[in-house]
């Protein structure tokens, strides 16, 4: 468990919201902003242990993308701090486009020099129709960066998504962002990074010892 952190630093719990069906099936799809379906059994099981893990750290704000299932992975783990959770309508997850809903294998068979250059470039090559990696860069660091300097002194957790949580830690850890996709993040995983003197470090990414077998 963490402490409470010190005045002029913020701790931020990042989190992947628990499995959808989408994410279960094999091959998965892709969901960004259309498909907005409810967490899958697998998934509410994951969040529970989520919860679980987190329950005694002494949180003080709950943050989630308005998606759907991040909501409902940040109630979750609101419940027993007795916290309500706020939505931060910029960390929604990256807008796919006409991709929404296939797999990469269909993907590549419909559409392949779209996906060539996506694979080759997904930082600045956009989801057909949609956002690239440095898209969702330019619109999540400067919300999570508020939410830090918001909450100097406190401990918080924000639920957001696989491509938001990618950029986020790609631009933290000053990666190029053409290999932010290769940044693994499971459902439900726990990332920890800390605020001081205007500067995100991260601490532990894609914590997943609390998920078990699930």
């Amino acid at each position: 468990m963490l402490n409470s952190p010190a005045d002029d630093t913020a701790v931020m719990l990042l989190i992947r919201h628990g499995a959808t069906d989408a994410n279960l099936q094999k091959p998965y799809i892709l969901q960004g902003r259309t498909l907005n379906g409810p967490l899958s059994t697998v998934g509410i099981e994951q969040v529970s242990r989520a919860q679980a893990f987190l329950s005694n750290f002494p949180i003080d704000r709950v943050y989630a993308s308005p998606m759907r299932r991040a909501v409902q992975t940040a109630e979750l783990i609101a419940q027993p701090h007795e916290l309500t959770v706020e939505t931060i309508d910029e960390i929604v997850e990256v807008d796919v486009g006409e991709w929404e809903s296939k797999s990469w294998d269909v993907i590549e068979q419909r559409d392949p020099e779209d996906y060539a250059r996506f694979m080759a470039d997904p930082a600045n090559t956009p989801y057909k129709g949609g956002e690239s990696y440095l898209h969702v860069r330019d619109r999540v660091v400067p919300a999570f960066h508020s939410l830090a300097e918001r909450n100097l002194g406190k401990m918080i957790v924000v639920v957001a998504h696989n491509v938001v949580n990618r950029s986020l830690l790609a631009h933290t850890l000053n990666l190029d962002m053409r290999y932010a996709k290769d940044i693994k993040q499971n459902n439900a995983c726990v990332n920890i990074l800390r605020f001081k003197e205007g500067k995100l470090d991260v601490m532990t990414m894609n914590g997943i010892f609390h998920l078990g077998d699930v």
